[in-house]
């Protein structure tokens, strides 16, 4: 085999196991994680003691079920009830109180069912002129921000790659923002993949036909 023959099967290798070793690694991590949190339960309640030997991922099991019964209980009045009686205690106390509404706040927008947080992916030029990026719409600029803005401005997200759970909030000028023909899912890949993963192009528009009218 030539060398060039050589080097593109190793990098098609690569390509299929690297993603696979990243997947199972953060996926070990996790459930070592949720494991620790077993240490916290009085000694008799620990699953090694009770079946005798370790049982790796219980803790994950765990917190998916108890995350199950909490959003459960939740969707009834009662369970209401108790979690806003919860949220007014939380935003009282000092330090907590601003960081717990901060961070409900974007957890309400990002995981509500009805949520609109991404709404349309964007093409904007950033950092710097002739430099492009994706963004996605997440809604308007408010307040008194709005007062000091020079024309109409949209919000804007744009997230770092690989990582899109970090990044940026900016208001750029409405007329400046390209509105890209993609879902916001294939953006998101597109960016956490670095560019790699390129989103099909969008398909041709047929032109509608008329139908021929039968001479007369």
């Amino acid at each position: 085999m030539k060398k060039t023959t050589l080097k593109s099967v190793f990098l098609t290798g690569l390509l299929v196991i690297v993603p696979l070793a990243v997947t199972l690694w953060v996926l070990g991590l996790i459930i070592g994680t949720m494991d620790q949190t077993l240490l916290l339960l009085p000694a008799s309640w620990q699953p090694e003691k009770l079946v005798g030997f370790h049982l790796p991922g219980v803790g994950a099991l765990l917190t998916l079920a108890f995350v199950f019964v909490v959003g459960l209980f939740t969707q009834n009045f009662i369970g209401q009830k108790l979690v806003t009686w919860w949220d007014a205690i939380v935003r009282h106390i000092p330090i907590v109180g601003p960081l717990y509404t901060s961070v409900k706040q974007v957890s309400d927008t990002l995981f509500s069912s009805n949520g609109n947080a991404f709404r349309k992916a964007l093409l904007i030029e950033y950092p710097r002129r002739g430099s492009y990026t994706i963004g996605f719409l997440t809604g308007v600029p408010g307040g008194d921000v709005v007062n000091h803005l020079q024309e109409d401005c949209v919000s804007v997200y744009v997230p770092t790659t690989p990582n899109p759970t970090s990044g940026f909030f900016l208001m750029v000028p409405k007329s400046e923002v390209i509105e890209l023909d993609m879902t916001v899912d294939a953006a998101l890949k597109y960016i956490v993949s670095m560019g790699v993963v390129a989103p099909a192009p969008p398909l041709p528009v047929t032109p509608a036909r008329h139908p021929v009218e039968p001479p007369l």
